[in-house]
């Protein structure tokens, strides 16, 4: 068996820069057009009625509240919550309300509840610093910002909290639980 290899012609070296050119061409126009999606969530965080702390953290009032009390950093906060990222993708949506210890979340989204009335709904802007920083986490690409929708229901102090499940677990546990603990286990009692 014979194998007939045919020649190609050589291309011109003015081809391959030209392909080169494009190539870069190519990566710049994507970079522009994904920083693009970014300017405009931007630009809706410096927007009529969005307000800026000294630590760069930006928030918007969608429902005033009721006013009065705002949660400290010994309070646990009720709230309904969407998190996304600059470009509009959710990370986390909470399906019913969810307790937050302000003590137990990024240092952004606990300086933000502090702001909050009851019944009051805002968005947050949290730059990265104030978030996850320059570490990844899931969804959450590195030095990302971060757009937080949130309903705060209610708050309460975090010892007040304790205090209720300690009573509860003294009275028999969760409700529906069985008296006793598990069973085939000891009871610590």
């Amino acid at each position: 068996m014979s194998v007939t290899a045919v020649p190609l012609r050589p291309v011109r070296r003015a081809y391959l820069v030209w392909i080169w050119v494009a190539v870069a061409a190519a990566i710049v126009v994507a970079a522009l057009l994904a920083r693009q999606g970014d300017a405009a969530l931007l630009r809706e965080a410096r927007g009529p009625g969005v307000e800026t702390t000294a630590s760069g953290l930006q928030y918007k009032v969608l429902v005033p509240g009721n006013g009065g009390a705002h949660p400290t950093a010994s309070d646990v906060a009720l709230i309904n919550y969407t998190g996304r990222l600059i470009d509009g993708t959710v990370f986390d949506k909470s399906q019913q309300p969810a307790p937050m210890p302000l003590s137990g979340v990024l240092p952004g989204f606990a300086e933000a509840l502090k702001l909050m009335p009851k019944g009051a709904k805002y968005r947050f802007w949290l730059p990265a610093k104030l978030g996850y920083g320059d570490r990844a986490n899931g969804a959450i690409p590195a030095n990302s910002t971060l757009v937080f929708d949130v309903d705060l229901i209610d708050f309460i102090p975090e010892s007040v909290l304790r205090q209720m499940q300690a009573q509860q677990s003294m009275m028999g546990g969760a409700p529906g639980a069985m008296p006793g603990g598990v069973p085939g286990t000891r009871s610590p009692r």
